[in-house]
């Protein structure tokens, strides 16, 4: 399975998570070979977090998992796709459904545009 995939120089790959019911992207992570197979065998995401070093379970915190639907490959064989069911709603750090919640405007700033579903200090307890 992992044959086919490229990672970069420092052994990784992004991978987009995608809702596979609505098809809005969710957010968008890395993964390492260990990653992609814990994914693979458990059927839930597990990314590797470069700020901390080490693999990161989605929802390990939050129980905000993603529970994997299905995983496609691109056709360079360096970007993954995951179709995921979120559990609870939320796949944002700051409590939004997904984290492409910033728009540019017409002035060129920067606009939230989605709501916050949950605080984060109520996820994460901070």
């Amino acid at each position: 399975m992992i044959d086919l995939v490229v990672f970069d120089e420092k052994g990784l790959i992004p991978a987009i998570a995608q809702d596979a019911a609505s098809g809005q992207v969710l957010m968008v992570a890395w993964m390492n070979a260990d990653a992609l197979n814990e994914t693979v065998s458990t059927r839930r995401a597990v990314y590797y977090s470069r700020s901390r070093k080490r693999l990161w379970r989605k929802g390990e915190e939050s129980g905000h998992v993603q529970h994997i639907r299905e995983i496609r490959l691109d056709c360079d064989g360096d970007v993954l796709l995951l179709q995921v069911e979120q559990v609870g709603g939320i796949a944002c750090h700051t409590g939004r459904h997904h984290c492409f919640f910033r728009k540019l405007d017409e002035a060129g700033v920067w606009q939230d545009c989605e709501p916050v579903i949950k605080s984060p200090e109520s996820i994460y307890g901070q």
